[in-house]
């Protein structure tokens, strides 16, 4: 192959690295603190870059970093083009993204264009603006209903709870989807397009390599009056495009552009939609003429179940052929509780109801949860396509549910009345040390208060220990470096309804047991299990990824 060729081919591989690519979350705040002021930062990050290099992932993404009064953990932004104060300056960014490209990490930025900050300069100069005026049309401001104005322009509601609305003191209401605090930006508004479009530029510049778009199916709105009833956020939604606020067929016109901006880089930037659409409509974000990737959530949905496991991965594999684009796989993230809890709990626990109960009813089986964990993340990062993992699910870390009222952040909390904790769970600080106030991840305290138990589960409690969590991946990450091939699987059939076995080109057999007794162990050889073996079988609960010819 003369040089012009592998060129190509390098430059090729290079534009389509997200196909397949392992992703790792960080939410900053609760990564690593460099200067122990409690809160994670981005020199906390550069910090920790060789142990991303070492757990093997292809890229990290980094939930938001902007300039914020963290109403809601950041997702209120007040300066797109910015880093917060309190985690850093745009020279810690570009040193944190030349130290991870060196280590062959891409970085992906989370991108929130449904809302911004009430303490944005926009929102700041529409308050001091006249109704109708320019500047409140870069937001939703809306007259009241009623005989004096004084009820909300529509039924619509937060997805924190309570009305959608909030009034100004000159009797307008303006629009937040989310928390008072993030006002929904007008997206019919061609100054808001292309303000968002130069900050793709902003940080494509940057070196950034892709975006994750934050509730990308809500910016699009039908503001017609009389403005018509909308379901929730996630549930329910219209398969025509024609509810309100969320899913409408507009929206695809705002991608396109961007798929523009994303293009004009080489290799091109990669975006993946978080949109809570149905499944028949997801798979439109994921164009390649618009974002490219589109998360489906559908595993983090179900029981540790084999009927449950095998029907969304067939369906979201065929939902990503659809459009030529690779499926997303996820199993936790910022918003839910972690998947450890979750299958160490009775099926169809209710777990907003469960962490109301500081996790005490029903109690947590943490040695089942984890069992399983480890058995369908091995299992998820055998599949074709990408895999996003959230920090410290390589540690097994569980939900932190006895969060008391006192110590909670996330807005969810204020919004229900104290009916629902919201989030703050998943997003205690992590455990890089046994010992230390903070438990390494700085010199005092952390901004959210961390369990005992984080001591066993730290990186220095399980570093170089056999059959640790955070050995197992690791392992599974160098395997699936090696093994990866094209993006297809094959499903074997044959065995007890609780195994779900498939194979990949190349003949990379992933078994997984999900049932209560030892299953028989296919012929080949074994590379990895999530569970020590017996014998010949696979334990309950267990995967195990084998292959046709030996190790070499």
């Amino acid at each position: 192959m003369t040089d012009q060729l592998v060129a190509a081919a390098d430059a090729s591989l290079d534009a389509t690295w997200w196909r397949q690519a392992c992703v790792y979350q960080i939410y900053p705040r609760s990564f690593a603190d460099s200067n122990s002021d409690g809160l994670g930062d981005i020199a906390g990050v550069t910090s920790r870059i060789d142990y991303l290099a070492k757990l093997g992932v292809d890229a990290i993404w980094l939930s938001p970093f902007y300039p914020s009064a963290l109403a809601d953990g950041g997702y209120d932004v007040a300066d797109y083009r910015n880093v917060h104060p309190q985690l850093g300056t745009l020279d810690d960014f570009d040193v944190m993204v030349e130290a991870a490209h060196g280590a062959g990490i891409k970085v992906i930025v989370d991108i929130v264009p449904n809302h911004t900050s009430d303490l944005h300069e926009w929102f700041v100069e529409a308050l001091a603006s006249e109704p109708g005026s320019a500047a409140r049309n870069r937001y939703i401001f809306r007259d009241g209903t009623g005989p004096d104005g004084a009820e909300p322009p529509s039924d619509w509601v937060s997805h924190f709870g309570g009305s959608a609305w909030t009034r100004v003191p000159d009797g307008q209401w303006y629009l937040h989807l989310f928390a008072r605090a993030q006002p929904d930006l007008n997206w019919d508004n061609r100054e808001v397009r292309d303000d968002f479009l130069y900050t793709l530029r902003f940080w494509s510049d940057r070196g950034v390599d892709g975006f994750r778009v934050d509730v990308a199916h809500a910016l699009a709105k039908d503001l017609s009056e009389p403005l018509r009833s909308s379901t929730s956020l996630d549930a329910n939604l219209p398969l025509d495009g024609s509810d309100p606020l969320y899913d409408r067929d507009e929206v695809h016109e705002i991608f396109a552009e961007w798929r523009q901006v994303f293009n004009s880089y080489d290799p091109p930037r990669t975006a993946v939609a978080e949109a809570w659409a149905p499944t028949e409509r997801r798979a439109l974000y994921a164009r390649p003429t618009e974002l490219g990737q589109a998360f489906n959530f559908d595993l983090v949905k179900v029981d540790f179940d084999a009927d449950e496991f095998r029907a969304v991965i067939t369906t979201c594999l065929a939902e990503a052929e659809l459009t030529g684009a690779s499926s997303t796989w996820v199993l936790s993230n910022h918003d839910i509780v972690r998947h450890t809890t979750r299958f160490g709990l009775p099926k169809g626990t209710d777990l907003q109801d469960w962490l109301m109960t500081h996790g005490t009813s029903p109690k947590v089986d943490a040695e089942a949860g984890l069992r399983r964990a480890r058995a369908a993340s091995l299992l998820m990062l055998a599949l074709p396509g990408s895999a996003y993992l959230y920090q410290g699910e390589e540690l097994g870390l569980l939900e932190v549910a006895d969060l008391p009222g006192e110590a909670l952040q996330d807005p969810i909390w204020e919004r229900t009345g104290n009916e629902r904790k919201g989030r703050d769970g998943c997003r205690v600080p992590l455990p890089w040390s046994h010992t230390g106030e903070s438990f390494g991840f700085g010199e005092g305290s952390a901004w959210l208060p961390q369990p005992e138990q984080f001591a066993a589960s730290s990186v220095l409690a399980q570093d170089g220990k056999a059959g640790s969590t955070l050995e197992l991946y690791r392992e599974a990450l160098r395997l699936r470096r090696q093994l990866q091939s094209a993006e297809e699987l094959t499903w074997v059939g044959g065995e007890s309804p609780e195994v779900v076995h498939f194979v990949r080109p190349g003949g990379w057999h992933c078994v997984t047991n999900f049932g209560s007794e030892p299953v028989a162990l296919p012929e080949g050889v074994v590379r990895l299990s999530s569970a020590p073996l017996q014998g010949a079988t696979i334990p309950a609960e267990t995967t195990v990824w084998l292959t046709d010819w030996p190790s070499v």
